[in-house]
């Protein structure tokens, strides 16, 4: 059977460095409550004039992962995005990374997903590998949250942050690839986490920032837990249809909203965190590239053998959540 395999990872975040001190001049918090509630340190924010839309980050995180994967953009069949935050509202943030690329062959859209956009996009190139509608692809989660953060709410402000990751997948027919990947939404619960029509007032420090006329809102404490339950049955569920066991996982890298959400799901999970890799501390939540930038910095690390059994595992708005099995290849 024809699957995916990760043949190659990269990502990239702006250069500007938010930190929770930083954010102390802006809201009425402190750095010791957002670290003891969040986890988070610091973020990334883009700023104008630095080649930092969502399309600039997403194709320096994807020309990484071409390389590492020795594949010219010229060869690609596909090239998928999640986001929610493209430079425009259409045309899709894909055909803009389609144009910096070159991959003049590659069809190009984009997925909206919430923070669960990188897993559903690397679902739909995943299957369209495994039915030899495409045998190079490149899946990619990409945002700037801070165009769209209300940084008058210090609830979420705190929480928000920019970054892109890539990874190319190409067909496998041996042990190694994208074994299950289970997704579910549940439309119900959409008021927990949503935009609206009224952008935020930037502040003076971060006057680099270029907003969009919307911004995010969400109800905090319902969201954190129906993100334990659904994060942990999902994982559960695509471990068990491939009959792996959490004790066979080397690696979970799991979405990086909350790292009480975090611990909690490897709890639930019987997963140790020595087993979990985070990178929140460093950028707080970035939706849909929170998975693809700790997976590519995970593998960069020489933490990932060949063989070795990672889980991915998000939750975002809709309410939209998943969970990926992956054997990984050498």
């Amino acid at each position: 059977m024809i699957k995916g395999r990760i043949a190659g990872t990269g990502s990239t975040t702006p250069k500007r460095i938010l930190t929770n001190k930083d954010l102390e001049n802006i809201v009425d918090t402190s750095d010791e409550w957002i670290t003891r509630r969040t986890g988070i340190k610091e973020r990334r924010i883009s700023s104008s004039g630095q080649d930092e839309n969502t399309s600039d980050l997403a194709t320096k995180a994807s020309l990484k992962a071409l390389e590492m994967a020795g594949i010219s953009p010229e060869d690609l069949d596909m090239i998928v995005v999640g986001t929610v935050t493209p430079d425009r509202q259409f045309p899709s943030a894909a055909c803009l990374v389609q144009k910096a690329l070159k991959a003049s062959k590659a069809v190009a859209f984009d997925v909206s997903a919430g923070c669960s956009g990188f897993l559903y996009a690397l679902f739909v190139a995943d299957n369209a590998i495994a039915t030899g509608n495409s045998r190079k692809a490149l899946v990619i989660g990409a945002e700037r949250l801070s165009s769209i953060t209300n940084w008058e709410d210090r609830s979420t402000c705190v929480l928000l942050g920019d970054g892109a990751g890539a990874v190319v997948l190409t067909p496998t027919t041996g042990p190694d690839g994208i074994l299950s990947t289970h997704l579910q939404s549940d439309g119900n619960f959409w008021n927990l986490l949503y935009s609206y029509d009224e952008a935020s007032k930037i502040p003076e420090i971060l006057d680099t920032i270029e907003g969009k006329p919307f911004s995010l809102r969400m109800e905090g404490n319902r969201l954190f837990k129906k993100a334990v339950v659904c994060l942990s049955n999902i994982a559960a569920a695509a471990l068990e249809h491939h009959g792996v066991s959490s004790t066979d996982i080397r690696l979970m890298i799991p979405h990086q909203a909350n790292i009480r959400i975090i611990k909690a799901v490897a709890k639930k999970l019987c997963i140790p965190m020595d087993k979990v890799y985070t990178n929140i501390q460093r950028y707080g939540n970035t939706s849909s590239a929170t998975i693809p930038i700790a997976l590519d910095e995970a593998n960069r690390e020489g933490l990932l053998r060949a063989g070795d059994y990672v889980l991915l595992v998000t939750f975002g708005a809709g309410l939209t959540w998943g969970a990926s099995v992956v054997n990984w290849s050498s």
